[in-house]
């Protein structure tokens, strides 16, 4: 009787041990793989527009689909560079911006007047 129960201990015991294991694992290769994957410039582009549609209608975006060195300061990535147009105050505005390629965050952005830029080179 002693002997069956210590049986059964240690057969739970291995039971338990596996399935921790087994988690562990996939939970391991769940986080390897989400931290490798790259967002597509398609993505990224998405996520910035629905960040700039907040504050009102843009009239057109546009990104470069081929992955390029970034380098800010002391930090050097692969990211992607696009822009944003949109109408402020009757002016068509460009918003350029530099997004990161693994984790689609913005890197940098510039506003462009695009009237002041055509009035100049006339």
């Amino acid at each position: 009787m002693y002997e069956d129960d210590q049986i059964n201990a240690f057969k739970g015991g291995i039971a338990i041990g596996v399935g921790i294991g087994l988690l562990s694992g996939i939970a391991s290769t769940l986080l390897i793989n989400q931290y490798k994957k790259k967002l597509s410039a398609d993505d990224i582009l998405k996520r910035i527009k629905k960040a700039f549609l907040k504050e009102g209608p843009i009239e057109g975006s546009w990104i470069n689909f081929e992955k390029q060195p970034v380098r800010k300061f002391a930090i050097q990535t692969e990211g992607y560079n696009g822009g944003i147009t949109r109408l402020e105050d009757n002016h068509l505005v460009t918003y350029e911006f530099w997004a990161d390629a693994k984790t689609g965050s913005v890197l940098d952005i510039q506003r462009i007047d695009n009237e002041s830029r055509n009035s100049t080179s006339l």
